[in-house]
């Protein structure tokens, strides 16, 4: 039997996105956010949601019409009818799991330094290969762990939340203070992103949910609007404690708001709270990255050995195994900031598409049965999509040239082995 089991419900599902969007990109990130945007970085936050919402309906939308393993080779190709460009947006959405995976390890490893005296390599290859075990055994016991690992996240962000508006600050805060004005908001926007994406891979877990059409969508939006204000929250929440001038110049923000808020304990449960985040970041990452290489092998267009299932397991476990491979060689890359950047240009590229597919379905497929629909239309065409294309072709141009240069590598290197995979099946 070749089929994945349902086993994720609302509450599940809801809460796998929330664990997929509140992970390592918050307690990394915002030191480096407040850096550009000064007090007003909550503002970059919001927007940050605006435009994570806007993609999250596209993707409710699509996902109530295709749940799919491998959802974004899927959109594209029933939108486009192109094969070779729904493989280029799948390839490059596969290769941003396994970057993402191996970059955030790297994270854990150099909070787990900190507690043991392990060199992050070490640590960062263990828990990949722990994690792919938890993915190996089932997506009931991944969601399970996940909801774990997202209530203590959770838990973390709501403390600093509390700290920041219980504890006095001797100045006010001014939040439209930005010391570059609106290019530090714009810029700041750009890079905390990473900790908005995630939810999308929702969409790839699509064949291991109860009554996909209607709960994924549900949880799709939910996700978002919940991690979004928690995010807004604690990016209010942070300046208040700490000045953003002190805040940027800090490798563990969270902790060291934590630790001026309640003292030097807080910065050791801060710093442990992180690495439970940084560990449900790889675990998720790991499952939807290896349902992608299971869905993209389904349609032929990945070495079909890729989608074998465990018969006992019910988990794609080849696919578990390469994911796992390529992760640990894929963490001899280093700076998580420049990694960040690149997992956030490959995804405007992917959420730029996404959003168009939408568009385009409404036109050539408008009969289809649809669980969900974009709200805001005038007649068929949906005006929020067009809203998310533009942001993202914005956001694409926002990049240092050599963030760029390696998206487009990546994306070389996919229409090379695009090529190459087609050359094959001719010859057999």
């Amino acid at each position: 039997m070749s089929e994945l089991k349902r086993r994720m419900g609302l509450f599940q599902l809801t809460m796998y996105g929330v664990g997929l969007i509140l992970g390592a990109g918050i307690y990394v990130l915002i030191g480096e956010a407040v850096g550009f945007a000064g007090d007003s970085v909550w503002i970059a936050f919001a927007l940050g949601s605006v435009v994570a919402l806007f993609a999250g309906f596209s993707y409710a939308e699509l996902t109530s019409v295709f749940p799919k393993a491998a959802a974004e080779y899927v959109f594209i190709k029933n939108a486009f009818k192109n094969n070779f460009f729904a493989f280029v947006i799948g390839w490059l959405t596969a290769i941003t799991s396994i970057i993402t995976a191996a970059t955030v390890a790297l994270g854990f490893g150099g909070y787990f330094a900190e507690f043991v005296d392990i060199p992050i390599i070490i640590s960062a290859i263990g828990l990949l290969v722990i994690l792919s075990i938890v993915n190996f055994v089932g997506i009931r016991e991944s969601a399970w762990t996940n909801t774990i690992f997202t209530v203590i996240e959770a838990a973390g962000l709501i403390l600093i939340i509390i700290i920041g508006f219980t504890i006095s600050n001797p100045e006010p805060v001014n939040y439209t203070e930005s010391p570059t004005g609106f290019t530090g908001i714009a810029i700041a926007f750009v890079l905390i992103f990473f900790a908005f994406i995630g939810f999308e891979d929702m969409a790839n877990v699509a064949e291991e949910v109860k009554k996909p059409k209607k709960t994924l969508p549900r949880a799709i939006i939910l996700s978002v609007v919940i991690s979004g204000i928690i995010y807004v929250l604690v990016s209010l929440a942070v300046v208040r404690v700490v000045s953003w001038e002190e805040l940027s110049t800090s490798a563990a923000p969270m902790a060291f708001v934590a630790e001026r808020g309640l003292g030097s304990g807080a910065h050791i449960l801060l710093s442990s709270i992180a690495l439970f985040a940084i560990t449900n970041t790889v675990l998720i990452t790991l499952v939807a990255g290896s349902r992608i290489f299971y869905g993209m092998a389904r349609e032929k267009v990945f070495p079909v050995i890729l989608k074998k299932i465990h018969f006992k397991t019910k988990t794609p476990w080849i696919a578990v195994l390469v994911i796992m491979i390529t992760s640990i060689a894929f963490t001899f890359i280093g700076d998580i900031v420049i990694i960040a950047n690149i997992a956030v240009f490959a995804i405007v590229i992917t959420f730029a598409a996404v959003n168009l597919a939408v568009i385009v379905l409404r036109y050539t497929e408008p009969d289809i049965e649809r669980k969900f629909k974009v709200p805001i239309n005038i007649g068929k065409f949906p005006i929020l999509p067009l809203f998310g294309v533009g942001i993202s072709i914005y956001m694409a141009f926002q990049f240092e040239i050599e963030v760029v240069l390696v998206g487009v590598g990546i994306i070389g290197a996919g229409i090379i082995v695009f090529i190459l995979t087609k050359k094959r099946k001719s010859v057999l």
